[in-house]
């Protein structure tokens, strides 16, 4: 602590160096123990103590009385200390001195005790110094009566309003500044004089001779005289310009960074960045790309030169419609060379142009029409930014005033370089998902099937609908598989997860499902083989496979009979089914809940149930009924609604459940198979037990001819009096009892033989002389297709044939 020093002591006659003299001050260090640690010359001029004398002491030596104990009490935990104590000199004598004290801690734990050697006394030059302060104060001030009329003003406030304190005198704010503002600041000062309190207020001002509207934080502050009456306003005023730019500039960066990239839409991303920017940056902005970019492609490296095309993608106005735009909106325009587009894309940096008379005139020339509107709106300032991403060149922004008077300087070109690099990153963002997205869609639609395969058991319409492009395309999917004896299994599934990765696993998983069902297994068994499939290839140790044990799946794999109008489900942690019955009731199936699939040893157990003819069978998944905000009790109630509704085109059930469950933008995907069931009655189907006696092959073979012969199939005699012979002469010969001939006429023919052995034939190659083995090869020949399905109690050998004219 410094203090100033009398001219008995060098005191202001001698000079700058004598007043900054740190003796002037006595100063004192004592440590925690109470012993002195440091005494200046100062504290010797005060008590006439030299150092050597006084360090190492206690300091209560110096005390003219002891301290008293409730003053030492009270120092515990301060932080500073002031007051008076009474000392004794070296020559004896006792001296009262004010004393601050400092508790200082870090490397060590002491006080500083710090005290004048003089203290100077009011004089009367204390009023001309104090007037000088004022006038000299480095922020606007001015003192006003309670008129309130000017009396003072300081140098500052005279610079502040281009007048002198002579011209303001006995004039009130709303006299010297003729501003809205002004009138809330007399208010202010007007409060502060009936009040007496403290008033502070922001002030927003275009004042004369300024270029620009300024910022200003004013303190009114109520003077008092000696009786306690207020006698006046000091009016203070600190410019804020900078600090409030500042903030402004950190809230529209901050904006852009939580409205910019709100979606993964290429073109609202870039109108975003136009809205952010208008009006608090700029009157007008536009943002043109490079026409490769909108299709996933990456741009060529570097930077353009010369005469460049781009398209208008988005334009934001403070004037309502965007007259001033030349460029209508998706169009691609040639810039030329010397645009500011065009020479900031080649410079590869922002560039600031203003507006003058000859640059117009050299615009009439190459682009006329942006001349013209530039003239009829006034635009003065351009602010061109390359947008950016990853080295790579996206496009343009630009930005231009024409309302607001101020030109873009060195702030504002930093600004927008900040918020169109935001932009910029969310633009390629989207670029890329899009190119992503656009793959990921394009390998969806070529693994789920084109077109549902024909079939006699099932009536079926479907639909699969992607996520929205935010949530990017997921791996659900649906299947129709034709199975033997008129049967077809219905599948969904969903792969948690989206994009490729999603998809291919899909499309893998679907594949396997294909494969399992040829092999005609059971529901349950055929997801505990699915299962395996899924661990097992999530044990290869190969992380980058599409399917792995990192993507969950679920799957509902429904087989239904038109025969016995049976229907058997298995599901692997999928939703269950709807089933609507002729008479409209709405039913969602409680089937045994499995586990997803890739968690392996874990059962799976089959539900069967007999459907009456007409019976609506709905297999969805999970994205049709659980929406994010909607609980899902919600979603299955709205689609028993939709099902309850007598609907005789399987196509509009799909459309209607799409249009009543899901948001415009949905966030996963959804895949829906809706299948109305048919019936095949006994003119369809004939069935003969078998005796286990090779004599009974050619009573059954007679049996079976004239059922064709009544069906209308004599054309089909000679194959079908083959594939009867065989079949029914293997399983009397190979087989157990009960045996069983049974024929089918649908689309096609089918010929089934069952039998109480669980052992299936194979093909083998008859050598030259063997006597058998050549009856399965004639029927795999003679057919479109043969094969054996394993059931409960034995197997069943089919074979099917085309019939004549198919």
């Amino acid at each position: 602590m410094t203090g100033s020093v009398s001219a008995s002591d060098g005191g202001p006659s001698a000079g700058s160096q004598e007043r900054f003299d740190g003796a002037a001050t006595a100063r004192v260090v004592v440590n925690d123990l109470g012993v002195v640690t440091a005494w200046n010359e100062g504290a010797r001029r005060l008590l006439g103590y030299r150092a050597p004398e006084v360090v190492g002491r206690k300091a209560a030596a110096l005390l003219a009385d002891a301290a008293p104990a409730d003053v030492l009490d009270s120092l515990a935990g301060l932080r500073r200390w002031s007051g008076t104590a009474t000392l004794l000199h070296r020559d004896g004598h006792r001296i009262t001195v004010g004393l601050l004290a400092h508790h200082r801690t870090g490397d060590g734990d002491d006080w500083l005790l710090v005290s004048p050697v003089t203290r100077p006394e009011p004089t009367p030059e204390d009023d001309a110094f104090v007037r000088r302060s004022f006038t000299q104060a480095p922020y606007a001030m001015a003192l006003y009566d309670t008129g309130p009329r000017l009396r003072w003003a300081n140098a500052d406030m005279e610079r502040v309003l281009g007048l002198s304190e002579q011209e303001m005198r006995g004039l009130r704010v709303t006299e010297i500044v003729l501003d809205p503002e002004s009138e809330r600041t007399e208010q202010g000062m007007r409060t502060a004089l009936e009040t007496g309190c403290l008033q502070e207020l922001g002030a927003a001002l275009h004042l004369a001779g300024h270029e620009r509207e300024s910022v200003w934080s004013v303190s009114l502050v109520p003077v008092r005289g000696s009786d306690g009456r207020v006698e006046g306003v000091l009016l203070s005023a600190h410019d804020v310009t900078e600090q409030h730019l500042a903030r402004q500039r950190l809230v529209l960066v901050n904006d852009a960074s939580v409205r910019i990239g709100s979606t993964l839409d290429l073109p609202r991303t870039a109108q975003e960045l136009a809205d952010v920017a208008v009006p608090r940056f700029a009157d007008f902005v536009t943002v043109d790309l490079l026409p490769v970019i909108e299709g996933g492609e990456d741009p060529p490296e570097g930077s353009p030169h010369g005469p460049v095309m781009l398209r208008r993608v988005a334009c934001q106005s403070v004037l309502e419609g965007c007259p001033e735009a030349v460029v209508p909106f998706g169009t691609v325009t040639p810039y030329p060379e010397g645009s500011t587009a065009a020479e900031c894309l080649a410079a590869g940096r922002p560039l600031i142009e203003h507006i003058t008379p000859a640059a117009l005139e050299d615009l009439d020339r190459t682009a006329p029409d942006r001349a013209e509107r530039m003239r009829r709106f006034g635009f003065h300032s351009v602010l061109a930014v390359p947008m950016r991403a990853r080295g790579l060149t996206l496009g343009v922004a630009t930005f231009s005033r024409h309302r607001r008077p101020q030109r873009f300087q060195q702030d504002d070109l930093l600004l927008g370089q900040e918020i169109t690099a935001r932009a910029a990153v969310c633009i390629d963002n989207a670029r890329r998902y899009t190119r992503e997205r656009d793959t990921s869609l394009t390998l969806q639609s070529s693994l789920l099937p084109q077109r549902l395969p024909e079939q006699a058991a099932l009536d079926v319409a479907s639909r699969y609908k992607p996520a929205s492009a935010r949530a990017g395309v997921g791996g659900d999917w649906f299947d129709v598989i034709p199975l033997s004896g008129a049967r077809v299994a219905l599948v969904v599934g969903d792969v948690v997860g989206h994009g490729i990765q999603a998809s291919a696993t899909m499309g893998r998983l679907r594949t396997a499902v294909r494969t399992l069902a040829d092999v005609d297994l059971p529901p349950d068994e055929l997801l505990t083989h699915l299962d395996d499939l899924v661990n097992h290839a999530a044990g290869g140790g190969d992380t980058t496979a599409p399917l792995n044990g990192d993507i969950g799946a679920t799957c509902l794999y429904a087989v239904y009979d038109p025969v016995s109008r049976h229907c058997t489900i298995a599901r692997a942690g999928h939703p269950g089914p709807a089933l609507v019955a002729p008479d409209g009731t709405v039913e969602f199936l409680e089937v045994p809940a499995g586990p997803p699939l890739g968690l392996g040893g874990l059962p799976f157990e089959s539900t069967e149930l007999e459907l009456a003819e007409g019976s609506l069978l709905v297999l969805f998944t999970d994205g049709l009924v659980e929406i994010r905000g909607r609980d899902i009790d919600e979603g299955v109630a709205a689609m028993r609604e939709v099902l309850r509704r007598p609907a005789q085109d399987l196509e509009a059930v799909c459309d209607a459940l799409l249009r009543t469950l899901l948001p415009d933008r949905p966030s996963d995907d959804v895949a829906l198979l809706v299948a109305r069931t048919r019936a095949l009655d006994a003119s369809h189907v004939a069935t003969w037990p078998v005796s286990p006696d090779p004599a009974a092959v050619a009573e059954v073979r007679k049996a079976a001819c004239r059922q064709l012969s009544e069906w209308g199939l004599d054309d089909a005699v000679f194959v079908t009096e083959l594939v009867v012979s065989e079949l029914v002469t293997n399983a009397i010969r190979y087989g157990r009892p009960p045996i069983e001939l049974r024929l089918i006429y649908e689309r096609t023919l089918i010929c089934e033989v069952s039998d109480g052995s669980s052992t299936a034939p194979h093909l083998r190659r008859a050598h030259t002389f063997d006597e058998g083995g050549r009856g399965l090869l004639l029927v795999a020949q003679l057919t479109q297709g043969w094969g054996s399905r394993q059931m409960t109690d034995g197997k069943t050998i089919w074979a099917e044939q085309s019939l004549p004219g198919d």
